[in-house]
């Protein structure tokens, strides 16, 4: 299986350079996997740099999972779930999902998160 980066996978979704989505759909066919730090990327750039809504970051980026491997895929689906509703970024949507699907201990100062993780 082959490692897909970011601009791999911003270029399969986007569909904006043919040549390189064509040879990213191939890879994909022939069998891919992805990391959460580069779709924690993917979003970001999605959000900062193309200017998508966060209330649709999910419809785009959760339908890749079914095509490619993540580790911990009903974590990632639950972090762009919580990134679509909130106004978190990805990364403690990431966190608020490992401690509500793999019921991990959190410890951070951060307030806002705290009280989050309070009520997942």
């Amino acid at each position: 299986m082959t490692l897909l980066d970011a601009n791999v996978i911003l270029r399969y979704l986007l569909n904006d350079i043919h040549e390189q989505a064509d040879a990213a759909s191939e890879v994909i066919e022939s069998g891919a996997f992805t990391l959460p730090e580069i779709i924690a990327e993917v979003v970001y750039v999605l959000t900062r740099l193309y200017n998508v809504p966060r209330e649709e970051i999910k419809d785009i980026v959760s339908p890749l999972f079914d095509e490619i491997s993540i580790e911990n895929r009903s974590v990632m689906v639950s972090a762009l779930s919580f990134y679509s509703e909130t106004k978190f970024d990805f990364v403690d949507c990431i966190i608020l999902s490992r401690k509500k699907i793999l019921g991990e201990e959190v410890f951070t100062f951060d307030k806002k998160l705290l009280s989050r993780l309070d009520a997942v």
